[in-house]
């Protein structure tokens, strides 16, 4: 997708498109920046001035500058959770995305992929956006861990925006981030979970409260990260990403929500998460209370 805004933006500077005023031809001479050969693509030709000119003219500034962009990953992690966010937010021209995982080495998705981050926690100090996915028992023990709380705590001092993704709100939640504020999660005791920290549940895809940005489960980290994408940079920003998704969700049954679950599947589905997520955190409470001599 850069590839693709590159490409565009190369075309509307070279159609003079960007309305730059006209400028008087200069000869050129043996110190004089000689034009790109035919073999050259035209994106390579261009200047970062002429560049941020023409996505100015075309998508409008954005409402803050944005340089680094952090997805945070751990062993558990749901694919799409992490994957979404990590391909939007990507498409966010002079950014640099990470992937930023707890420890060193290959962490494994909830599906079972291995795959390498890009750095770890120890090693970033600061971010623009930090984007906390969701997943199943990971998510749980991520929720748990202190010394990566204090690091999410210690990074949104910064933050133009802090966002999670489905049961990543446990996480963003569990630093007290999120008491006061309105917020959504994954649908499974949304409402109890987010109580749980101070926060006031919102039964919507995504929401936003200030900077924090919080969605449902699991394919609501693409909307939202969508919504990022508008609310910074706007509309047609956001319709250029879509539009090489080719985003228009067309589901091949009515579903996705609880509410329009048939009252079996719905059953037999928060039965399984219940059988999954809560002896984690039985055990994890108990490992907790006797940290604190309860």
């Amino acid at each position: 997708m850069k590839i693709v805004l590159r490409s565009f933006v190369a075309a509307m500077l070279l159609s003079g498109c960007h309305k730059e005023p006209m400028k008087k031809e200069i000869q050129p001479t043996e110190t004089s920046v000689q034009k790109p050969s035919a073999k050259e693509h035209p994106a390579d030709a261009m200047t970062s001035v002429s560049h941020a000119q023409t996505m100015d003219a075309v998508f409008g500034k954005p409402k803050k500058e944005i340089r680094t962009i952090g997805i945070l990953v751990y062993d558990g992690v749901n694919d799409l959770d992490f994957m979404n966010p990590r391909y939007v937010l990507g498409q966010v021209m002079g950014a640099k995305v990470m992937l930023i995982a707890l420890k060193p080495g290959l962490f494994k998705t909830v599906s079972g992929i291995s795959v390498q981050p890009d750095t770890t926690i120890d090693k970033v100090q600061k971010l623009d956006i930090l984007i906390i996915p969701g997943g199943f028992k990971g998510t749980v023990k991520a929720a748990y861990d202190e010394k990566l709380l204090d690091w999410i705590r210690k990074i949104d001092q910064t933050t133009v925006y802090t966002g999670s993704v489905c049961t990543g709100a446990w996480i963003l939640g569990a630093t007290g981030l999120l008491k006061g504020r309105k917020a959504t999660t994954n649908w499974f005791d949304a409402k109890e979970k987010m109580a749980q920290y101070g926060a006031h549940f919102v039964q919507e895809r995504y929401t936003h409260d200030g900077k924090y940005w919080t969605s449902a489960g699991v394919t609501a980290g693409l909307d939202m990260s969508l919504a990022i994408l508008k609310d910074n940079w706007g509309s047609k920003y956001a319709q250029a990403v879509m539009l090489d998704l080719e985003y228009d969700p067309a589901p091949p049954v009515e579903g996705g929500t609880p509410e329009r679950t048939d009252p079996d599947v719905r059953q037999m589905i928060t039965e399984l998460y219940k059988a999954g997520f809560n002896p984690v955190i039985d055990s994890l409470e108990r490992v907790k209370n006797n940290q604190l001599g309860r």
